[in-house]
């Protein structure tokens, strides 16, 4: 049996040159009222408040047709409204993506705010930072931005994801370095900050995957053999050899992995300091890997 939304798109709209957008918002068959506000914003490049205020604006026949589409692929195709828009907004900033990289995640906010805070309270110049695995660059351009004086070089090993975190950092006129390489195996330089947010699911965890996710989103960047902890046994292993002197890493982690990281950078790293960071859930989130002189 055809819902109503189902009834309107392939019997009303099709004789209509125009809908009113009080019409459209208030329509029955868009049962996922925030998805639509979205991409009627999107696509008609209006604020969500000025939808409501321009509730008589005209919207033609095409326009629908292509919200009509779009609100199709998110709720029937489950593809997630971030793929279907084109981009996110992370941590004050619109970041494209698609479907070579992840969709930058709330948590990941929380691993830049410690960082962000450690750079304010910094006065030291010239720091060079690596960011492993960095897909659409969220992470790197977010540091490049909160301090324009530091080096950042944005690591990956698919080049798709490299040429979108390029399209980014234009687009946020940031100047960061792109490097193809997995892991350390391109590095050459030794850095101050070395920062990464790794494919870090357990394929045993894939149930407890959304299926919008795992339809969608990159395998390559979702998981790691070893129980989740392949990429984070290769940084600890080789990350003393591109660490300066007093050089500190952050790590964003499964909620589950808040004791089996830190294991492996104090087997590796004995000298250092290894602490896990909750986030604002009170879930382990975060793996802080230093001297411990602060």
């Amino acid at each position: 049996m055809k819902s109503n939304f189902d009834i309107f798109s392939d019997t009303i709209l099709p004789l209509m040159k125009f809908m009113k957008l009080q019409q459209l918002l208030q329509d029955p068959g868009y049962k996922k009222k925030f998805v639509l506000e979205k991409l009627l914003a999107h696509f008609l490049n209006k604020t969500r408040e000025e939808l409501w205020i321009d509730s008589e604006f005209e919207i033609d026949s095409e326009t629908l047709t292509t919200i009509q589409k779009a609100y199709r692929e998110y709720v029937e195709d489950e593809k997630p409204l971030e793929y279907i828009l084109g981009y996110v907004e992370f941590f004050g900033v619109k970041f494209w993506v698609n479907e070579h990289t992840l969709i930058p995640r709330p948590e990941t906010e929380y691993m830049i705010s410690a960082l962000t805070e450690y750079l304010q309270e910094s006065q030291l110049s010239d720091f060079v930072l690596l960011d492993i695995g960095t897909g659409s660059g969220a992470i790197a351009l977010a540091l490049a931005k909160n301090r324009p004086d530091w080096s950042v070089t944005a690591a990956d090993i698919s080049q798709d994801a490299l040429d979108l975190a390029n399209e980014n950092a234009k687009n946020q006129n940031l100047q960061i370095f792109l490097k193809k390489s997995d892991c350390f195996t391109e590095i050459s330089e030794k850095y101050d900050i070395i920062v990464s947010n790794p494919p870090y699911i357990s394929r045993e965890d894939e149930s407890e995957i959304g299926l919008n996710v795992l339809h969608s989103e990159p395998h390559l960047a979702l998981f790691a053999d070893e129980d989740g902890l392949a990429i984070y046994r290769r940084i600890a292993e080789d990350a003393k050899d591109y660490l300066k002197d007093g050089g500190k890493i952050y790590l964003e982690i499964g909620y589950k992995q808040g004791q089996s990281v830190p294991e492996l950078f104090r087997k590796h790293l004995p000298e250092k300091r290894v602490r896990t960071l909750k986030d604002q859930f009170g879930q382990d989130r975060m793996v802080v890997v230093d001297d411990g002189q602060d």
